[in-house]
Formats: C-alpha cells, sequence, structure tokens
C-alpha cells in the first residue's frame, strides 16, 4: 500500500529533475547572409590604353564603389551576426527562466 502511495509523489519528483527541451530556430546564422556575398566584389576594369586622365579617373571612381561596396558588405554582415547571437540568447533567457515563468506565453 506504501508503495502505491509513493508512485504519484515519485512521478511528480521526476518530473522536477527533468531538463527542459531547447527549441531552436531552424535556420543557422550563415543561411542569413545572402547568397552573393560569399563571392567577391569585382574589381573595377583598368582602362584601355591608350588613355588618358579622365580615363582613370573614372578608374578610380569605379574602384572606390566597388570598395564601398565590399566595406559595406562586412559592415552588414557583422550586423547579422550579432543579430542572429541576440536572437539566440533571447532564446536561451526564455528556455531558463524559471517554470513558474514559462506558463506566461512570451
Amino acid at each position: 500500500m506504501r508503495l502505491i502511495a509513493m508512485l504519484p509523489l515519485m512521478l511528480l519528483a521526476a518530473g522536477c529533475a527533468s531538463s527542459p527541451i531547447t527549441v531552436m530556430h531552424s535556420a543557422p546564422c550563415s543561411a542569413l547572409i545572402p547568397d552573393g556575398w560569399t563571392e567577391p566584389v569585382p574589381s573595377a576594369a583598368l582602362p584601355q590604353e591608350p588613355s588618358d586622365e579622365r580615363d582613370w579617373m573614372a578608374f578610380g571612381v569605379a574602384q572606390t564603389g566597388a570598395l564601398r561596396t565590399a566595406n559595406g558588405r562586412t559592415a552588414d554582415v557583422v550586423g547579422i551576426v550579432r543579430a542572429c547571437e541576440a536572437r539566440d540568447a533571447e532564446a536561451v533567457e526564455r528556455i531558463e527562466r524559471p517554470w513558474w515563468a514559462r506558463l506566461r506565453p512570451g
């Protein structure tokens, strides 16, 4: 009779000792980076010979535009990774809440 009375108590204790199930986002951080960004930014074409100063100035402007594009990608990727890390940290924080806080949505 004592064994039967202790069975519900043991089930409750086992429920308290289990670890929470971790459900992460299905998209990894690298999936958030656009596909074309794995390719290098193409350099501007050198002017054809014979060339004058205007051709070289146009080359410099085009090369500066390519450099701005490459530098912009770097800043964007850093922002994407930071947002992904914040997303994952929020998920871990929500998992580590006490059991009574997990009863409320959000």
